[in-house]
């Protein structure tokens, strides 16, 4: 009788195993992970809106310059991508919309520099459009429609007419906003006011906002860049899982990196109840106010000051972490939420799978 050693006997038993799966018909394949595709959203529709404009002119990078990062980084992924935005800076517009008039979707022909190729296999182009308050050309100084009104107009006939998209895109994305978008201020936002009407077309819609430098005058490329990166993957993830919904928008803000601080990992986040940035209403006539904005202090007992435990505010600027929270269309309190597996499915894919900064 012959003896076998160990590990001659493990192989021997790894070669009946494999015989026996072959004899089953079932392939035995290798257990090593497949890289992920490298255009994962290939075959996806985006619109993409804003509340900064599609100008992208000023040097400190908050009239729109996050837009073309995001463009640039859904294109790069595969998606066909077209932009409908607001003519203007329409900051702090909020939900607001147009009632009467006529809208303009004119197409930006001399896109910013480095951006004019980012989209130039995509179907569409990626086609930029402002959108004016006029009834033919929008010029330098033409009103502009709302965050909202581009939303609604692009998913309602402005699609259709100009890229020849007859059905709906598969997502709605806004921003990258100058500036997060967290806390009470979030009712206020266009950013995320445009994601909202982009659900109430039963599209499903994601909100990105991002922090600005140290001195919150200046938004740096690089925190655009992140953030645009990082929603590229966290769009595919969502897509891969079929965790894409139009029960709530998806509100994600990034933290400042131009430090070279990277981001931490994402946190799952309620709106929070405090305030970061302040209207303050200053008399200078008889019934004549100025506007001031200022930052809040973290001064307990004050209005400014954070209570919620979980707040998108409190992840983002103490911990450094991407913030991000669902957001609805139903402001009833106490609602109960119509799919509530689906909610908790994201939940654990932000919290456990989703890529970390």
């Amino acid at each position: 009788m012959s003896s076998m050693s160990p590990t001659s006997r493990r192989l021997g038993l790894a070669a009946v195993g494999a015989a026996l799966i072959a004899a089953a018909g079932v392939t035995a394949y290798a257990t090593t992970p497949t890289a992920p595709p490298a255009r994962p959203l290939a075959g996806m529709r985006i619109l993409i809106s804003n509340d900064d404009s599609m100008r992208a002119a000023k040097a400190s990078n908050s009239d729109g310059l996050g837009l073309y990062e995001l463009r640039r980084a859904m294109c790069a992924a595969g998606a066909d991508v077209v932009v409908m935005a607001p003519w203007q800076v329409q900051s702090g517009k909020g939900t607001a919309v147009t009632n009467g008039g006529v809208l303009t979707a004119q197409r930006r022909t001399a896109l910013p520099a480095g951006y004019e190729n980012d989209c130039a296999q995509a179907p569409s182009g990626g086609a930029v459009y402002g959108v004016c308050l006029a009834d033919g050309h929008c010029a330098a100084d033409t009103p502009s429609a709302t965050p909202a009104d581009t939303v609604k107009l692009a998913l309602r006939a402005g699609l259709k007419a100009e890229a020849g998209w007859t059905e709906a895109p598969d997502l709605v994305l806004t921003g990258i906003n100058s500036v997060p978008n967290v806390s009470a201020q979030v009712n206020d936002s266009g950013t995320v006011g445009a994601a909202v009407a982009a659900i109430d077309e039963d599209v499903p819609a994601i909100a990105f906002s991002s922090a600005g430098d140290e001195t919150n005058t200046s938004f740096p490329r690089v925190n655009y860049r992140a953030n645009a990166e990082f929603g590229a993957r966290f769009v595919a993830g969502l897509r891969q899982r079929g965790l894409l919904t139009d029960d709530f928008a998806l509100k994600v803000d990034y933290p400042d990196v131009s430090t070279g601080t990277p981001a931490k990992a994402p946190a799952w986040t309620s709106v929070g109840h405090g305030a970061v940035v302040w209207h303050a209403y200053e008399r200078t006539g008889d019934d004549s106010f100025e506007i001031g904005l200022g930052f809040c202090e973290e001064t307990p007992g004050e209005p400014c000051t954070e209570t919620v435990k979980d707040a998108d505010s409190a992840a983002l600027f103490r911990d450094g972490r991407i913030a991000i929270a669902p957001v609805t269309a139903d402001r009833t309190y106490g609602a109960k939420e119509p799919r509530p597996e689906t909610l908790w499915k994201i939940r654990r894919y932000v919290e456990h799978d989703a890529p970390r900064g």
